[in-house]
Formats: C-alpha cells, structure tokens, sequence
C-alpha cells in the first residue's frame, strides 16, 4: 500500500509501535540508518508484539542509499516546516512517507530541496511536534481514508 520511511529514528518504542501499524495496515516500513538502537532492542520487539511477521521491513545505511534504491517513487517529507497540510494531496499506493528522527526531525536542506513535498499536520501555535508514532498514524490513515481503505477489512 503506502511506504513509512524513518529517517535515523532513534527510540526504539516508536518504532515498535510504527511496525505494528504497518503491519496493520499491509504498510512497508524503511528505516534509514544510522538507527539510534539495536533491533535487538527489547523495547523495539515489545512496541511491535508480536506483529514483526507481518511486517515488510527494508533497512538502509545511508538516506543516499534509500533515494538511490526507490529513485522513480514519489516522496512525502513531514515536518513541522512543511508548506502544506497533509489532507492537501491525493496519495496513491507506492507513495512514501518520510519521518525525521523524534528529536532533529529531517535535515533542512533536504526540506529546502523538497518545499512542495514537504507537509505539515496542523498543531496549535507554540506546540512543537507531535510524537512519532501519531504522526504516522495520522498521515498513513488519512491517506488510507482516502483510498477507501481498499485491502483493509
């Protein structure tokens, strides 16, 4: 359906909990190194339970490394800086998600390369982010709802 990458995430929690939403949702999940845990990680294998099986996981070295292998996909940075609202756009399957680490966020000079991709979920004024894992929560289903949630039951 829709790709999750996270680029140098770094609690293992978070993404535990965004594994299991993928593999909840028939998402494929990208972690971009370097990985600010182990996936040996004891609270990684919990956050997920035991939905791990389920999940289509692909990991990188380097963010060159991941553009390098999906060169012809469409990309999706969100960010606190971004232009436009997430609801803005009509996703289509394939499409990918981009998530910096929960405290850097992505690199600006990938948001500035990027401006019209780059999108924001609407917070009220003086909140600085919201929790990773929300965060994907929120976009992968809206971009789901928006699909019909065709595959889901």
């Amino acid at each position: 359906m829709f790709n999750i990458a996270l680029f140098e995430p770094e609690i293992p929690q978070n993404t535990g909990n965004i594994a299991r939403l993928c593999a909840a949702t028939g998402c494929h999940l990208h972690l971009i190194g370097p990985l600010g845990f182990s996936l040996r990680e004891k609270h990684l294998k919990r956050a997920g339970l035991d939905y791990w099986h389920l999940v289509d996981v692909h990991i990188y070295d380097s963010f060159e490394d991941f553009t390098t292998k999906h060169s012809n996909a469409r990309f999706y940075y969100i960010t606190a800086k971004g232009k436009h609202c997430y609801t803005e756009f009509d996703f289509q399957p394939g499409d990918f998600f981009v998530f910096g680490s929960e405290t850097h966020g992505l690199p600006e000079e990938l948001l500035a390369a990027n401006r019209e991709s780059c999108l924001r979920i609407p917070m009220v004024s003086g909140a600085r982010c919201l929790n990773l894992s929300n965060s994907v929560a929120i976009v992968v289903y809206s971009a789901l709802h928006k699909q019909m949630f065709r595959g889901l039951s």
